[in-house]
């Protein structure tokens, strides 16, 4: 008497990779990538601004047709200053007031420096100005960035997109590896290899960041960022095959 197949589908093995695992590894990784490629794409015009920046003069110095990309001083009023917390980092603004007439703006500074640590309302400061943008501060004889300095852009966006490249293409590696697990149907569940992979990934994300953060010249950051991630790529490469040969592996 042969039996009805049964109406329930077949459970997978302990310790096989899940469908959604390789797709959900998939859609990071391909997500992460593509953020990375737009901040790549958006490269060239930071890159571009902050040579501009760098070459800017006072407006004192150049003629009347120059002045709407000269570097600009406005003395101003301090409102108030604030503290805020955004995504548990901390952020400082300063109101200023330019003149009665018009409206005062907030700057946002650049971490806790020597002029928000002296700022209190009613003092008297410098706005220093590039095109539309508010860059420095400065009271007395201290200076202080703000957050929009234009010549720090690219490398932050340089150092976001390295590190958006080398986790989202670790995804990627890793949903192709859990597919192949599952095409050989292999349910050991391998955590020390798991761990060596996430270490290198950060190693190298790090490596890139520092890279990114410690100079300007752009081909020297892909080249150092690209060295980091090919010995990290080996270095990870040779002790995986080591775990594997070990017995029990």
């Amino acid at each position: 008497m042969n039996r009805s197949p049964s109406p329930w589908p077949q459970q997978q093995p302990p310790g096989l990779p899940s469908l959604k695992g390789v797709i959900f590894a998939s859609v990071v990784g391909s997500v992460l990538v593509l953020a990375a490629a737009v901040l790549f794409a958006l490269l060239p015009g930071a890159l571009s601004d902050a040579a501009d920046f760098r070459a800017a003069r006072p407006c004192a110095e150049v003629s009347a047709p120059e002045n709407g990309d000269c570097l600009s001083e406005w003395a101003a009023t301090v409102v108030s200053t604030e503290t805020g917390r955004s995504n548990k980092a901390v952020t400082n603004w300063v109101t200023v007031d330019l003149s009665p007439e018009e409206p005062s703006f907030r700057i946002r500074m650049r971490g806790d420096g020597p002029v928000w640590k002296e700022l209190a309302p009613g003092d008297r400061v410098t706005v220093f100005t590039w095109r539309d943008l508010v860059w420095q501060l400065g009271s007395g004889e201290l200076r202080q960035d703000t957050v929009e300095t234009p010549d720090r852009e690219p490398a932050v966006r340089l150092a976001m997109g390295l590190a958006l490249l080398i986790v989202g293409t670790a995804f990627l590696r890793g949903a192709g590896w859990l597919h192949r697990r599952r095409v050989t149907r292999a349910t050991d569940t391998p955590t020390a290899q798991v761990v060596v992979v996430m270490a290198a990934t950060l190693l190298a994300a790090g490596l890139a960041v520092t890279a990114a953060v410690a100079t300007d010249t752009v081909w020297l950051v892909l080249l150092l960022a690209a060295a980091g991630c090919a010995a990290v790529w080996t270095a990870t490469t040779l002790l995986l095959r080591g775990l594997a040969r070990r017995p029990g592996a």
